[in-house]
């Protein structure tokens, strides 16, 4: 225990405690993400107004919420699967 601890200590002090917080991504993907972010905050006040879409491509996610719906809250047809409880 005392030994996770001192290597715990050595890791902060060495600076590896970050490389194993992004230990997934190398510095190229944390660029990238960084670069992503940026232009998500930037872009969108340097371009110009886009008109709206059509009509009948803002009902697309509507009609995807509806079907998930559908299906969260429709019966299931497995009735003659019974499960006992044994204690």
């Amino acid at each position: 225990m005392i030994r996770v601890l001192r290597v715990a200590r050595l890791e902060e002090k060495s600076g590896r405690a970050m490389v194993k917080c992004f230990g997934a991504f190398g510095v190229g993907g944390l660029l990238l993400l960084a670069a992503l972010a940026a232009s998500m905050v930037f872009l969108p006040l340097m371009l110009p107004p886009l008109p709206p879409p059509p009509l009948m491509l803002l009902f697309f996610p509507v009609g995807i919420m509806a079907a998930l719906m559908f299906l969260a809250f429709s019966p299931s047809e497995a009735i003659g699967n019974v499960v006992l409880h044994a204690v």
